[in-house]
């Protein structure tokens, strides 16, 4: 008689669990942002968004949470109660965040879900520039330490980030090539242009619009293979011999504890809106980078971008 009414309460407790997983998502989700409105992290997970909306039947609202250099949205992320109705977007800087002590989060604080875009860093010039190849101005920077300058986002960011671990990786000090900090790639390049720095180490999309008017060049991608938009450029290790890898990512995450169920129900809507034709024509029309990796595989992409952050942040002198 135990027997029996063990396995009829087993079985009751499967048809409630299947019933609540097929039921959800009940209510409206809200999918939070760390960035501002109407740049590429915003326009990530708006697509997402308004896709997941058909797929799962419920509205899905899109919440900028913005400050702190990321810290705020991405805690917002963190802290959400773990019952499948508050998930985020979440991107590179939560490797790199904690290492300047700005947070104590980090990639381990998350129930990964998928990385879906990744924008390698292109090493961009003016397009008068007397540097042909990066060698160029890799033996430049040998020659003159301190008299080429490079810009592309705040100081610590992804993209000085990028110029110093190359520097480190060929056994230069990232000294040699001083940072000027700018409110983002496009006052950088703006600067390029002008002749204010030499250097801009930002992603190919941000800077296709001057590459294509014929006002920068870029010389090399740091990425393993050549972007979609420009199949002819070199990779870092074709240029120089460097391994040395940087990308602006984002990825989607929920709070930790979240019902696997939910977590694997929500995956697999993301991994259609991911493979489908629309997602395939706004990374073309974007000249975004698509990139796959779903929860565990997510997790050790994330683990190892945050020790390549932490070892370049600690030669750079910014890890805290």
């Amino acid at each position: 008689m135990h027997r029996l009414i063990r396995t009829f309460a087993a079985a009751l407790l499967a048809l409630v669990a299947g019933a609540a997983l097929a039921a959800y998502p009940e209510r409206p989700i809200t999918l939070i942002v760390p960035w501002g409105a109407g740049g590429g992290t915003d326009a990530v997970a708006r697509f997402f968004g308004a896709y997941l909306e058909k797929d799962l039947g419920q509205p899905i609202n899109v919440v900028n949470r913005t400050g702190g250099n990321g810290v705020v949205g991405h805690s917002a992320i963190a802290q959400a109660a773990p019952d499948g109705y508050t998930f985020g977007l979440i991107t590179v800087e939560i490797t790199m965040m904690h290492w300047q002590g700005l947070t104590d989060l980090g990639p381990g604080s998350y129930q990964p879900l998928a990385l879906v875009n990744a924008d390698a860093a292109g090493f961009q010039v003016r397009a008068d520039s007397p540097y042909k190849t990066v060698k160029d101005v890799i033996d430049a920077i040998k020659a003159n330490p301190g008299k080429l300058k490079a810009s592309g986002t705040g100081q610590g960011g992804i993209w000085q980030l990028a110029i110093a671990g190359l520097l480190s990786d060929l056994k230069i000090d990232p000294a040699a090539v001083p940072w000027v900090p700018s409110n983002g790639a496009a006052p950088g390049l703006q600067d390029l242009v002008a002749g204010g720095v030499d250097i801009v180490p930002c992603s190919i999309p941000e800077a296709r619009a001057l590459i294509d008017a014929g006002k920068v060049k870029s010389l090399a991608i740091f990425a393993d293979k050549a972007p979609a938009l420009y199949p002819n450029l070199p990779t870092i290790k074709q240029a120089t011999g460097s391994n040395w890898q940087t990308a602006a990512w984002r990825g989607f995450a929920m709070p930790k504890g979240t019902p696997k169920d939910i977590v694997d129900k929500l995956t697999a809507s993301i991994q259609k809106a991911y493979e489908s034709k629309e997602y395939k024509d706004f990374l073309a029309q974007r000249g975004f980078g698509g990139e796959w990796a779903r929860q565990d595989d997510f997790a050790k992409y994330m683990a190892k971008g945050d020790a390549d952050m932490g070892k370049v942040m600690k030669a750079v002198g910014i890890a805290k």
